[in-house]
């Protein structure tokens, strides 16, 4: 949505998942940006769609005494009551040429009649944002994100990012914008931020520790994990941040045991959930186990995830337990 094309169009910016939210609003923001850029004196009003009455949509596209343009950003369209709604289908059959008009819509069946009469309409764009699923797909966008800064990350990078900072979009763009700076003045032109890099600058982040501990016990390592569990505890690191990268560990296993011996890495990887250079190290990891030890290590962790959330346990103790039993399920 260019500043030249905007005006007398409408764009509809609809999320899906958890997480969109942040992706829907720096797409408005983009948006707004572009509309501002070919129209400086642009008068820009935000409403939520779900507190309008009968009749404010019109007030909110009618022309200004104070500019001859009027960008109008609606949010949580989902909500917009029915006489509104009716409204704005109508008015995006033929729309001010005066006005750009923005729509944020959360995602979901709520509001899905007025998105459909919207969708309908010839002056109406779309763009859908979705937010990764997979840790595999928070990759991918971290790489992407990496990419447009000027400031590439490889995947191993990307991966140890995600693994540190956690799964929040905003915070992981944040951390990609961080490490583009780092670059600002530096040789090296556009080549691949390293896994070095990124762990100067997040290597103690508690995830990464998590990630750390659960590699340590499935791969048999009991010293090296139950070291790093009490440096964790020391360091204050919630329990079921461990718990939580122990399961995810588990549960990759499980899911990489029931693939099909033929499938490729590329389709290993689909069903698993992870970027496709871990399956080797998974597959690695896969054949210090038979079936029956992952079941009770599985069970293990649940137990622990209940024991520590109902506070049936002391954290730290039921950390130590469960990394007790995971090496016992594996060498069962």
């Amino acid at each position: 949505m260019s500043g030249g094309s905007a005006f007398g169009r409408v764009l509809l910016i609809a999320g899906a998942g958890p997480g969109a939210e942040f992706l829907a609003d720096r797409l408005r923001a983009r948006a707004i940006a572009a509309v501002l850029a070919g129209e400086p004196e642009c008068g820009v009003t935000t409403a939520a769609a779900g507190s309008l009455a009968a009749g404010e949509f019109l007030g909110l596209t009618s022309a200004s005494l104070f500019s001859s343009a009027t960008a109008v950003i609606l949010t949580d369209l989902q909500d917009v009551a029915e006489a509104p709604g009716e409204e704005l289908v109508a008015y995006a059959a033929e729309p001010s040429p005066d006005v750009a008009l923005i729509l944020v819509h959360a995602g979901g069946q709520k509001g899905k009649k007025v998105l459909d009469r919207l969708r309908a309409a010839d002056t109406v764009t779309e763009v859908k944002v979705e937010a990764p699923k997979y840790e595999r797909d928070y990759v991918g966008w971290v790489r992407g994100e990496s990419r447009d800064v000027g400031a590439p990350l490889d995947e191993a990078a990307a991966t140890l990012l995600v693994q540190a900072v956690g799964q929040d979009l905003r915070a992981l763009a944040g951390a990609v914008d961080q490490l583009a700076a780092t670059r600002e003045g530096a040789d090296g032109g556009n080549a691949s931020i390293s896994v070095e890099t990124v762990r100067t600058y997040f290597g103690g982040r508690a995830d990464v520790r998590g990630y750390e501990i659960a590699d340590a016990a499935i791969d048999g390592r009991f010293d090296v994990a139950l070291e790093r569990t009490r440096w964790a505890e020391s360091a204050k690191v919630a329990a079921p941040i461990i718990v939580s990268a122990l399961a995810s560990g588990l549960r990759s296993l499980a899911k990489l045991a029931d693939a099909e011996p033929r499938m490729s890495d590329v389709d290993v990887a689909k069903l698993v959930g992870a970027p496709p250079f871990k399956i080797r190290s998974l597959r690695q990891q896969l054949r210090g186990w038979n079936p029956e030890g992952l079941a009770t290590a599985l069970r293990a962790v649940a137990a622990a995830d209940l024991d520590i959330k109902s506070g049936e346990a002391d954290p730290a103790y039921a950390v130590e337990r469960l990394v007790l039993q995971i090496y016992a399920a594996r060498n069962r």
